[in-house]
């Protein structure tokens, strides 16, 4: 994807080496880098104002975050955990207030929410209307759940697509990923060369959760129809082995980008995408960039810096 090489490894070990992660926030975007995650938002004064908390990659802190299947469960965790904080930060400085950071038990509580919230819309909401549809108790039943269930997720995003706040919000989230493609490719994060990328990305939390709902309407439909309680104890222990496989899944099909099969592999995701992200301004990479500089390492920034023109206003908000 690029006409520059990104040093003396080989492509693949190049990759490797480089891959980063994020999130959009609000008015701004979240990066995961290998030794430390960090946010920068815009603040309504129109300056960049960039975080940086150290943080090595879970896999050096947990045996058990190197062990297939399980390790998803614990990235997945983990993520919520930084997201949530990141929210918090970014919804502060977009507002022009002052940085107060969330408490353990602050984020323990709105996990909860979320969960809870995700469990009614997501899983009792679609197995109710499975049950109002049909008293076949075969997989019939539970491809009309899965079914209900994708219609609901779908006409979810939609929704919260039509709000201006929020198309910002999937504006930023096409500068995160455009600035990742661009970043892991060797390319400069000159805001021209940055916009040359797709706002789709195959490592992208839609996608794994599209994964996870296909994966989940084909072995719960081996269960077929249960009870109310049976059902519920059913998704609260499938969910995060579902979870566990779609990561592993995901991580494969993002390695294998060059072949025929991680593309296809990837292809429903990145459809999904389309409801999720949107191209941003040039500001909003900006934005991106200055989190993604902020996650890296000093070897890291020098190395992005060598390659070629970067924007300043990113440059400058750096957090170190």
């Amino acid at each position: 994807m690029s006409d520059q090489p990104a040093g003396d490894k080989t492509q693949q070990d190049a990759k490797a080496a480089l891959t980063v992660g994020g999130q959009a926030v609000l008015e701004g975007v979240m990066m995961r880098g290998p030794q430390a995650w960090a946010v920068a938002v815009r603040r309504p004064d129109g300056i960049i104002e960039a975080a940086r908390h150290a943080l090595p990659r879970l896999s050096s802190r947990s045996r058990l975050a190197k062990v297939p299947f399980i390790r998803g469960v614990l990235v997945l965790g983990e993520s919520l955990s930084l997201g949530f904080r990141a929210l918090s930060w970014s919804a502060q400085k977009a507002a022009g207030e002052e940085e107060e950071e969330m408490t353990k038990g602050q984020i323990a509580g709105s996990m909860t929410i979320a969960l809870v919230f995700f469990a009614a819309l997501f899983i009792i909401a679609p197995a109710a209307a499975a049950r109002a549809l049909t008293d076949d108790r075969s997989f019939f039943y539970a491809a009309l759940e899965g079914v209900v269930q994708l219609a609901i997720f779908l006409g979810y995003l939609w929704l919260l697509g039509r709000s201006k706040e929020i198309k910002r919000v999937f504006a930023f989230h096409g500068a995160e990923h455009m600035s990742i493609h661009a970043y892991e490719a060797g390319d400069p994060l000159s805001i021209e060369r940055v916009q040359k990328y797709p706002p789709e990305h195959p490592r992208c939390g839609t996608s794994f959760l599209l994964l996870v709902m296909f994966l989940a309407i084909l072995i719960f439909g081996l269960l077929g129809r249960l009870p109310w309680p049976l059902l519920i104890a059913s998704r609260v222990v499938g969910i995060p082995v579902i979870a566990g496989i779609s990561y592993e899944m995901l991580k494969l099909s993002g390695a294998h980008q060059d072949n025929l099969f991680g593309r296809f592999m990837a292809a429903p995701g990145l459809w999904l995408q389309k409801l999720t992200t949107r191209y941003p301004e040039p500001d909003q990479i900006e934005v991106a960039v200055a989190s993604l500089l902020s996650a890296l390492e000093e070897d890291e920034v020098a190395d992005v810096i060598a390659r070629g023109e970067l924007p300043a206003a990113a440059l400058a908000a750096r957090a170190r």
